[in-house]
């Protein structure tokens, strides 16, 4: 077996896999584990050797990878994706670059690409995106016209919230995630009692309609990406029956060249 073949076979090991994970797991948990003064007081030198550790783990774990899988390495979008995250970490942490070490949080993000249910997820989001962005745009038109509106009829009663245009976005985009938005209404009732028709039409319209849309696209996009018990148990028939037929195949293709060899054989003995 050659050796590429060899190393292929050890990454994709149950075992190979669920270490990496618990690796970056350990790792993610370090790396939260310096934020704290008291910690990195007591046990900083063994959190900064877990961490170089866990590095040395994915460096050498991504270049095992390249090597087995070679140029197919780079047509798969989750390893650019785990060369970017490791590439990262490996830029120097000092000078004007001290910035970047808060990033090595970022490994954690390599839960994604080693579970696969996570990129399950992930790839349902991306295929959702197309409808997402249709019904933001249609968000955020109701949100600028609400802005508008609420900008004419209440700039004057409550200048804090509505004086601009920019201040009315993001009170509306505060009412429309819920909060606090019964004092927004008070405060604009007490001179205007008719105003919660306005208020309750947009978060109607803003929360219950269009955000529900926008959860009805990501979930159908997830349902779709994740197979049914009964279409799994089709897929594992379907399989079972190419293996049969596969077999079938190989004792006919035998049963063949026996047949073609006792006609030879047949012939030479009458000959």
């Amino acid at each position: 077996m050659p050796t590429r073949q060899r190393v292929r076979q050890v990454l994709e090991h149950r075992l190979a896999q669920r270490a990496i994970i618990a690796v970056i797991v350990i790792n993610a948990i370090t790396i939260g584990c310096e934020t704290s003064t008291y910690l990195m007081d007591r046990a900083g030198g063994v959190l900064h050797a877990i961490d170089r550790i866990a590095l040395g783990v994915f460096i050498a774990e991504l270049g095992a990878r390249l090597y087995a899988y070679g140029r197919a390495f780079w047509s798969d979008p989750w390893n650019w994706f785990d060369a970017i995250i490791v590439g990262l970490a490996l830029i120097p942490a000092s000078g004007p670059a001290s910035v970047l070490r808060a990033l090595r949080i970022l490994r954690a993000l390599r839960l994604v690409s080693a579970v696969p249910s996570m990129r399950r997820v992930v790839g349902a989001l991306l295929t959702a995106v197309p409808g997402m962005a249709s019904i933001i745009g249609l968000l955020v038109l109701m949100i600028y016209i609400a802005a508008v509106i609420a900008t004419k009829l209440f700039g004057d009663i409550v200048p804090e919230r509505f004086d601009a245009l920019p201040r009315s976005l993001f009170t509306l985009f505060q009412i429309m995630t819920g909060d606090d938005w019964g004092n927004v209404a008070q405060e604009v009732m007490e001179q205007k009692p008719w105003a919660w028709i306005f208020f309750i039409a947009y978060i109607l319209i803003s929360t219950f309609v269009a955000l529900n849309l926008f959860i009805a696209v990501v979930v159908n996009a997830m349902n779709d990406a994740e197979p049914s018990p009964a279409e799994t148990r089709a897929q594992r028939d379907i399989e079972a029956l190419k293996e049969d037929l596969a077999a079938m195949n190989a004792k006919l293709d035998q049963l063949l060249s026996h047949t073609a060899q006792v006609r030879v054989n047949g012939r030479s003995h009458a000959d």
